[in-house]
């Protein structure tokens, strides 16, 4: 008798979270590109966001394509306390940790580049050293957008990446980002359909570049 071929489970998200600050100054930040992502997933699905105390953020839910029940997060905890608000939803709806898609800003990749995984570290960033205490687990998918490293950054000089960070997309960036974060939601909408994983071809592959005049 042959042995019957286990297929693995496919990783589906349920959640999907976007990591940012809340306060105006924040707001169109390198930093804040998870609070714009799920913006631009709100829009793309017809979905309202809402503040909602219960979660400790702007939090709505409706039908992503496919017909696909679906939870839109943006975390108002401040970055370095984010788990808060996702372990608030994932309890409250008894998901787990590997149906929760956290979307944030990546140093380490240049403009225009996406990274889909099914798991890891936080890699140094405080939202994501937030999710992985309050999920207890790093087995959950996330999907990071390169921000591109400062131009003038000295090794050692924290200064220059802080407001690098915390700093606004140029003019030219930011038609960029809109042409990524159409992106995003493509990626976004291919794991809701065929998994993560599969999703993770396209996503990691591609590079966006804004159309030439």
């Amino acid at each position: 008798m042959t042995e019957p071929v286990t297929q693995t489970a496919l990783v589906i998200p349920h959640l999907i979270v976007g990591l940012g600050n809340p306060e105006p100054k924040y707001d169109q930040t390198r930093h804040n590109i998870g609070f714009a992502a799920v913006d631009a997933l709100a829009r793309a699905w017809n979905i309202s966001l809402a503040e909602n105390r219960k979660f400790q953020g702007q939090y709505g839910e409706g039908t992503a394509p496919g017909g696909i029940k679906i939870r839109l997060l943006k975390p108002l905890t401040y970055m370095n306390r984010s788990g808060q608000a996702i372990q608030a939803v994932t309890s409250w709806y008894k998901l787990s940790g590997e149906s929760v898609l956290v979307i944030y800003d990546d140093l380490d990749l240049p403009l225009g580049k996406t990274r889909l995984r099914l798991s890891g570290s936080a890699g140094g960033h405080n939202g994501m050293k937030s999710a992985i205490a309050h999920l207890s687990t790093q087995n959950f998918p996330r999907l990071r957008i390169g921000i591109g490293k400062p131009k003038n950054a000295v090794n050692g000089d924290n200064s220059e990446t802080v407001s690098h960070v915390l700093g606004k997309f140029s003019a030219t960036e930011t038609q960029l980002m809109s042409f990524v974060l159409q992106f995003v939601v493509e990626c976004v909408e291919s794991s809701l359909k065929q998994g993560v994983e599969k999703a993770m071809n396209r996503c990691n592959s591609y590079t966006v570049e804004a159309p030439k005049s």
